[in-house]
């Protein structure tokens, strides 16, 4: 059999033809998004692929709407789950973190909830934060504290910070990992990561309201639903149980205040509403 030279591949659309001497040819169909030819060879698209396409959308706005991940040319607005999405199918030309992964690509919506089931049922590879931290290109998740809220999504950036579509009035912007929530850190199976050898101080979670069974409870609950009855959002009933009336509450303070919408209370917000937080 005659052998293919790879100096005679030559990308045709999006398919592959190979051309030898001998007239023999074989066309290979792939998407060809998530691979790029060097050096005659096929070699697939990396975490630091994703990490530099991501940067390319610095300082774009937010705003919470649906984006076409098959679109190339796209620049904003963005929310964190669709900026995640779109990044990743620009890489892999596939579909991950939105309600419905095989659906039109063009106006399936992506959904931390999503992230979040494809984490949890083997879609994506699960590994950790310190792996996040030195490995450019995984993806963070937060998970939503309740249906039909927003957790929140970043790509990691190999030196212990992050690009994320961050919240309204932030945009798209750098990050860190460290001091932060976060449920799940995952690999998009179709990438390839190594790490950067870079070695980053790990710093302690600050103390966080959070929607648990039961609720959290106590003064400083109360303190928090105080602030923001006085700030005009109605947290419901002043009774220092962090429920679904105060998480909403959050949510809506947050999204006003330049703050990452998640409902969750920490030394951010809390600085914001003027109530003294646990060091």
């Amino acid at each position: 059999m005659t052998r293919c030279r790879p100096d005679c591949i030559l990308v045709l659309a999006k398919s592959l033809l190979f051309r030898c001497f001998a007239g023999c040819q074989i066309r290979a169909t792939l998407k060809i998004t998530n691979r790029s030819i060097l050096k005659g060879e096929l070699k697939m698209a990396t975490g630091k692929d994703l990490l530099k396409l991501a940067e390319t959308r610095l300082n774009e706005k937010y705003v919470n709407v649906l984006v076409p991940k098959d679109n190339p040319n796209w620049h904003g607005p963005w929310d964190c789950a669709e900026f995640a999405s779109w990044a990743v199918f620009q890489m892999v030309g596939k579909l991950y973190g939105c309600t419905d992964n095989s659906g039109d690509p063009a106006t399936t919506e992506a959904y931390s909830g999503a992230w979040v089931r494809d984490a949890k049922d083997g879609t994506l590879i699960q590994t950790d934060k310190d792996a996040a931290n030195n490995t450019p290109g995984i993806i963070l998740i937060r998970k939503p504290p309740m249906p039909g809220k927003m957790g929140h999504i970043a790509i990691s950036d190999g030196g212990g910070g992050t690009v994320e579509a961050a919240g309204t009035g932030l945009g798209v912007r750098r990050g860190k990992i460290e001091g932060r929530l976060w449920h799940f850190c995952v690999k998009v199976p179709e990438l390839t990561y190594s790490s950067s050898g870079v070695t980053v101080a790990t710093k302690p979670l600050p103390y966080m309201l959070t929607l648990e069974k039961p609720n959290i409870s106590g003064t400083l609950v109360k303190g928090v639903q105080r602030a923001l009855k006085v700030a005009g959002f109605d947290p419901g009933k002043i009774d220092g149980a962090y429920g679904p009336h105060a998480v909403a509450a959050v949510f809506a303070f947050q999204k006003l205040n330049r703050l990452v919408a998640d409902g969750i209370v920490g030394p951010l917000t809390a600085k914001k509403l003027g109530v003294a937080w646990p060091v």
